[in-house]
């Protein structure tokens, strides 16, 4: 396939994106109507079977069978501009073991940019080559550069698969994709919120305090004074003070930033927990490429507390931060 740099994500693939990673964390309550996006933009029927199909070797039959329930579930109200898509076939790989088995060898080969062998593990060695790159690759529903961009898409909505993941960029791109196609569909996956993996409420658009700002923030109400705040990546708040009260934060998702005037910024991961002390000039925020959760709520208040909002994070403050 000739790779054009100029390629850009297309609704179509956005939509095969959006379907392939909420399916990854078994998100069914937004994967329905993330499916009826997709149809309307393109996506066939028949394609999101296949991928469904494909990514059970990435996360398991439980996630693909429910992801097609929910499929089947939607035909049930199907419009009139949905497509079906190409007929479905059974492959010829499938009647002749040694055919797939080179077939998946070859796929690989090139998926890989070099001959891959897992001599470590002959077991999946075996199964990566004649069932997944063979049998299942042997399908026509999807071309290999859309089935590398639902595979990026399932795994940015895993923990824990970093190496496969990376792989599978370099992948993506040897298989017909262009670099930037790959860095715009990852971006667009964090900028969208599909890499938040939190079972934590994300809530509103935190509209009444967006001037204080960079980016977009969500606020949710969780009672008793405690507050769940969600940053989109490179979203931080001006750097400001709480006076006369301790302000206290503890990460739930994704990666961000905690700093105080003067010294260096703390990386926060689920499980960070920071009190802020009284008077303390700081900000917080997510990170670059990741979104960021915290729940915030504050202790040994005085009379008289409040908070004092002042200047931004700028640009050249943020982007020092590794």
């Amino acid at each position: 396939m000739t790779i054009v740099n100029g390629q850009t994500l297309t609704e179509r693939q956005k939509g095969l994106a959006a379907c392939a990673c909420l399916m990854a964390q078994g998100d069914l309550e937004r994967l329905e109507p993330a499916l009826r996006t997709a149809l309307d933009n393109g996506v066939t029927i028949n394609e999101l079977k296949e991928a469904f199909s494909q990514l059970y070797a990435y996360t398991g039959f439980p996630r693909s069978l429910n992801a097609l329930g929910v499929l089947s579930r939607v035909m049930e109200d199907k419009q009139p501009n949905w497509q079906e898509g190409k007929p479905w076939t059974r492959p010829a790989a499938w009647d002749d073991a040694k055919a797939a088995y080179e077939m998946g060898k070859e796929t690989q080969t090139k998926l890989s940019g070099r001959e891959f062998n897992y001599d470590f593990c002959p077991q999946d060695d075996y199964y990566l080559k004649s069932h997944l790159f063979g049998d299942i690759f042997a399908g026509d529903q999807l071309s290999a550069a859309d089935r590398e961009i639902v595979t990026v898409a399932a795994l940015s909505g895993l923990n824990g698969v970093e190496p496969q993941l990376a792989a599978h960029k370099r992948g993506a791109v040897n298989m017909g994709n262009s670099q930037q196609l790959v860095d715009e569909l990852c971006a667009w996956l964090d900028h969208e919120g599909y890499t938040l993996r939190s079972d934590w409420a994300k809530g509103e658009p935190n509209t009444a305090y967006a001037q204080y700002f960079i980016g977009n923030s969500y606020l949710a109400n969780m009672g008793g004074g405690l507050f769940n705040v969600t940053f989109e990546p490179r979203c931080r708040n001006n750097w400001h003070i709480h006076h006369k009260q301790v302000q206290v934060l503890v990460c739930v998702g994704g990666r961000g930033w905690y700093q105080e005037w003067g010294k260096e910024a703390v990386e926060m991961t689920p499980g960070t927990v920071i009190a802020i002390p009284a008077e303390a000039k700081h900000w917080h925020g997510a990170a670059k490429d990741s979104w960021f959760q915290h729940l915030t709520y504050h202790k040994d208040v005085q009379e008289g507390a409040s908070n004092e909002w002042l200047e931004p994070v700028t640009d050249e403050q943020y982007d020092k931060l590794q």
